[in-house]
C-alpha cells in the first residue's frame, strides 16, 4: 500500500530509487528487510519521511530503515514494549520506547524472528488502546 509524495512519485518508488542509489551492500540490506516487512504484514504503508528515511505504517509506525555508513538500522518506534525472543534488537537499547537493529556488512537477515517482530510491532499497534 502506498501513497503519493512530492512530485507525483509514490513512496514504495522511492524506496526503489533508495535502494539502487545505495548500490552496495546497503541497498542489498535494505532490499532484504523490506522483503520481509511487505511478506510480513501485506496491508503495511510505505512512506517516506525526515529527509528521505523510508518507514512502514500499519496503525501507527512499526519501523524506519535508515542508511549509515557502516550501518543499516532498523528502529521500531515501540520496540521497547515488543517481545523479541530471538534478541535481534541490538542498538537503542536504553530508552523507554524504541529499540533498533543495527545490520552491518556480512550480517544475515533473520526472516523468522524479524518476520515475528514486525507482526508484533503490528498488533500492537492494532491492539485497543487502554
Amino acid at each position: 500500500m502506498t501513497s503519493t509524495q512530492n512530485g507525483g512519485e509514490t513512496p514504495s518508488r522511492l524506496i526503489d530509487a533508495k535502494i539502487r542509489e545505495l548500490d552496495d551492500w546497503r541497498g542489498q540490506t535494505l532490499a532484504a528487510i523490506r522483503q520481509v516487512i511487505l511478506q510480513a504484514d501485506p496491508e503495511v504503508l510505505e512512506e517516506i519521511k525526515w529527509r528521505g528515511v523510508p518507514v512502514w505504517s500499519h496503525a501507527g509506525i512499526i519501523c524506519t530503515g535508515e542508511t549509515y555508513q557502516r550501518a543499516v538500522k532498523m528502529t521500531f518506534a515501540k520496540g521497547a514494549a515488543l517481545a523479541d525472543p530471538a534478541g535481534l534488537f541490538n542498538a537503542s537499547l536504553d530508552g523507554n520506547t524504541r529499540r533498533a537493529i543495527d545490520f552491518h556488512e556480512g550480517d544475515i537477515v533473520d526472516e523468522a524472528a524479524l518476520t515475528a517482530l514486525i507482526r508484533a510491532a503490528v498488533a500492537f499497534n492494532t491492539a485497543p488502546k487502554k
